[in-house]
C-alpha cells in the first residue's frame, strides 16, 4: 500500500520594499501596525530607526531597507510596521520591521520554494530561506532569525534599556 506524499504549506506574511516583495513565516509575526511616531535613539546603527511605545512595551524598530543596502524608508499611507519574534543565539528579541507596504497572508507549498541563491562567497544570503514563486512574481523569503547578528540585536537591547532607564529616572 502506498501512502501518498502530503504537500507542507507554510503561511507567509508578504510586504513590499521599493519593488520588492519579501515575506515572513507568519509563526514570527506577532501583528502588523499602521506607522506610529518613531523616537530616534542616539547612538544607534542606521538601520536603527528607535522605538515605539506598544502597550506599555518599548519595541525596537528597525528599516529593512537600510538593513539590506537600499534608500531609506519613506513614511506613506501604506507603511506599517511589522513587529516580529527575532531569536539569536538562544535570545528572543520582539521588535519592529518598517515595511513600504503589506500585501497579504500567503500559502507556500515546499515545491514552490526555490533554495537561496548562491551569489559567490563573500556576499552573506543566509538570511533568505527561499525564492518563492506567486504567479509570475517571486517573493524572497525571509529568515528574520539570520537578519540581525547578536551584535546588532544587542543595539536593539541597549536602545530599550535607555528608554526604559531614563523613563524610570524621571
Amino acid at each position: 500500500m502506498a501512502i501518498a506524499a502530503e504537500s507542507i504549506t507554510t503561511q507567509y506574511l508578504t510586504f513590499k520594499l521599493g519593488e520588492e516583495m519579501f515575506a515572513l513565516d507568519i509563526a514570527k509575526v506577532r501583528e502588523v501596525l499602521d506607522f506610529t511616531t518613531v523616537t530616534k535613539v542616539p547612538r544607534t546603527p542606521d538601520f536603527m530607526r528607535g522605538v515605539i511605545n506598544l502597550r506599555g512595551s518599548v519595541i525596537p524598530v528597525v528599516d529593512l531597507r537600510i538593513r539590506f543596502g537600499m534608500a531609506g524608508s519613506k513614511t506613506t499611507v501604506n507603511s506599517c510596521i511589522i513587529i516580529s519574534e527575532v531569536t539569536v543565539d538562544g535570545d528572543t528579541t520582539v521588535l519592529g520591521a518598517l515595511a513600504d507596504s503589506v500585501q497579504e497572508v500567503l500559502d507556500l507549498e515546499r515545491g514552490n520554494i526555490a533554495p537561496a541563491p548562491r551569489i559567490g562567497t563573500k556576499l552573506r544570503t543566509d538570511f533568505i530561506k527561499g525564492i518563492g514563486k506567486q504567479n509570475d512574481r517571486f517573493v524572497i523569503l525571509l529568515d528574520i532569525d539570520r537578519v540581525f547578528s547578536s551584535d546588532e540585536l544587542a543595539f536593539t537591547h541597549a536602545a530599550q534599556s535607555e528608554v526604559t532607564g531614563g523613563a524610570a529616572a524621571r
